[in-house]
């Protein structure tokens, strides 16, 4: 069903859950280098499969496979000529799950950090990464229905990737990945106040906090709803906690906690919800389960 509107479904609204992790259960080779967006070269029909069980799950929102899809990257490993066309299979193989599905779902483009991932002494100067965001917005700008900047581990990461997406007339939202030792902190060790400061001069309707362990969202939640955004939330994932310096090429993939099953996450998700969260979701380790132990929680409001 062809829709395009986040502010049109009613909330709380529900995120999907992760990607690189579900490819990896089902047999979908993850390498280091590009992990997800490897799937997108050999078996970009698995990713439409995961998009359609997210949204039978009940996900009212689906994000592209994007998050792995960095041009420089691609470049180091010899196949930097296929971005564009990589980068649209992404976005074309969501709005197939999309177009199949018979309730209105919405597209979010997954706007990810250039470098690696909670690293925020790599993220570089702004004005480095406008232009590489600027590629991929343009990139995306015709298939999502909305921008996603996810997984944000410092104030400047979050303001170029929102600058080029603003850029795109598409609403915005952007998703900081936390520090799990400073409560209302990104990994940057900024506050979620001072990041959310940054972008006042731009049109940011969410701000949300993700890819960090459940119980920081929880203890950040206030200082989310705080920024007076019009989408709040978090969707955690289920890592280990990285060691300081981790990078997923030198390190490799996380182990995963024992103690969060779908029901355990979702008792953590309800004191975000209790908070004043009106988006919920999963990160990396989530799987359609816990999506579908989420909409038993919407239902029930």
């Amino acid at each position: 069903m062809k829709f395009s509107g986040v502010e049109q479904l009613q909330t709380p609204l529900l995120l999907d859950g992760g990607m690189g992790r579900e490819l990896w259960y089902r047999g979908v080779d993850v390498p280091k280098t590009i992990w997800s967006a490897n799937a997108l070269l050999i078996a970009p029909d698995v990713v439409r499969d995961i998009h359609r069980d997210y949204i039978a799950a009940g996900a009212d929102i689906i994000t592209t496979n994007t998050y792995a899809a960095v041009r420089e990257t691609f470049e180091e490993i010899g196949i930097g000529g296929r971005f564009e066309e990589l980068m649209v299979l992404a976005c074309q193989l969501a709005e197939d799950a999309r177009d199949l599905a018979d309730r209105p779902i919405v597209v979010a483009g997954s706007l990810p950090p250039l470098q690696e991932s909670y690293r925020p002494d790599l993220v570089g100067p702004v004005d480095n990464l406008l232009s590489l965001y600027k590629e991929q917005v343009d990139l995306m700008t015709p298939y999502v229905d909305f921008f996603l900047c996810e997984t944000m581990s410092s104030s400047d990461e979050s303001l170029a990737a929102a600058t080029a997406a603003s850029a795109s007339g598409k609403p915005v939202w952007v998703s900081w990945t936390l520090d799990d030792h400073q409560p209302g902190c990104l990994k940057s060790g900024e506050s979620i106040q001072l990041a959310a400061g940054k972008l006042a001069g731009l049109r940011i309707e969410g701000m949300l906090a993700n890819c960090c362990k459940p119980e920081s969202i929880t203890a950040s939640m206030p200082d989310l709803v705080a920024t007076g955004a019009r989408y709040v939330g978090g969707y955690a994932n289920t890592f280990e906690t990285p060691p300081p310096g981790w990078t997923l090429e030198l390190e490799g993939i996380l182990g995963l906690r024992a103690d969060l099953g779908p029901e355990p996450y979702a008792k953590h998700v309800q004191h975000w919800l209790d908070a004043g969260a009106n988006v919920i979701g999963g990160c990396c380790g989530t799987r359609s389960a816990h999506i579908s132990r989420l909409r038993e929680l919407i239902r029930r409001l």
